[in-house]
Order: structure tokens, then sequence, then C-alpha cells
């Protein structure tokens, strides 16, 4: 099955086709900026992370490679990872996302449009505030594969683990998310 999204960007780069960037950006910028804000915990610069996300795009310095295993979207988070990454280096803060709370300040942004429009309902909502209290690493699994419904597979080239390692985080994750719904009075149904 190909990948229509891979398919979108060769075009773009090859013809020049800025409908299909335009796609592209419509359709990954909300997803990029929240999950961008995972590290960075802040939506300003997430947003202008996720900017440099497609400035990478658009001018073809990541490349990508269109492969039966591969899809699209693993490979652009993987760039929106390393942007956020880079950022961090040159503010000097060395992997926030693991020491810091994630979204402490869901409430207080969620006036901000891309975590509004994610959050449009309760039981994401519910999971979402759930994430916070659980090890870092775990989120960054459990986020993707929930809220951009990513395969293992696709998760583990984001992440740089080996499928065991990622298999094993995803179901550490869900077992301290159980925990962490079951503390908030929640029943777990996922």
């Amino acid at each position: 099955m190909p990948d229509n999204d891979g398919l979108l960007y060769i075009r773009f780069l090859t013809s020049g086709d800025q409908s299909a960037l335009k796609v592209l950006f419509n359709k990954y910028r909300e997803s990029l900026v929240l999950f961008i804000y995972g590290f960075v915990q802040n939506v300003d610069i997430a947003e202008e992370l996720m900017m440099d996300t497609f400035a990478v795009l658009v001018s073809g310095v990541a490349r990508y490679k269109e492969k039966d295993n591969a899809l699209f979207k693993t490979w652009l988070f993987a760039v929106a990872k390393n942007q956020a990454f880079l950022h961090l280096r040159k503010q000097k803060i060395w992997f926030v996302s693991l020491e810091k709370e994630f979204l402490d300040n869901v409430e207080a942004d969620a006036s901000t449009q891309p975590i509004a429009i994610l959050l449009k309902n309760e039981r994401e909502a519910q999971l979402y505030r759930s994430l916070k209290a659980i090890d870092a690493n775990y989120r960054q699994a459990l986020y993707l594969q929930y809220f951009e419904d990513m395969k293992p597979e696709q998760i583990s080239r984001i992440i740089k683990k080996n499928i065991k390692q990622t298999y094993n985080l995803l179901a550490r994750g869900k077992e301290a998310l159980r925990a962490a719904y079951e503390k908030m009075g929640i029943s777990w149904d996922i």
C-alpha cells in the first residue's frame, strides 16, 4: 500500500507542487505542535519548531526515502523530535521532557488553538492529563500510539529503540497509566 503523504512530499520535491506541501502542513501541524510541546513545554516555541520542521522539509535537507515499512508520518515525527532536541541543546537544556512534568499547564494553554482542537473530547482529555503522571519515556511512546495512531514499529524508529524495547515501554507505560487513572478515580477502559 503506497504512502500517500510520502508521495505528496516527493511530488513537492520533484515538481515544486505547493498544494502538496499545503496538504501536508494542514494535516500535521497541530499534532506536531502538541508532540513538540511535550519536549519544550512552551506552545509558542513548539509552533516555531513545527515551522522549522516544515522548513527542513521544504529545504530537502532531511532525506525521505520511500520504503514499504517506513511511513512519511514516522519520518516527519522523527524530524520534529530532532528539531526539539536541537532547540534544547541550543538553550543548554538537556532533555527537559525527562525532568519536567509533561503538560503541567494544559488547562492554562487550553485556549491555544492546536491543543484545544486535539482535546475535543473528554476521553482524550482524561488520557492527556493522566500522561503527565507517568515517566517521560512511557509518555512519549503512549502519546505516539494513542494520539498519533502509530504502530510499535513506527514508534521504535522515532524513539530510537529496538522493537522489543518499544513493546516493553508500551506495556509498562500502560501499567503506569492504569495506575495514574486509578489514582485520579477514573475507570480504566483503554
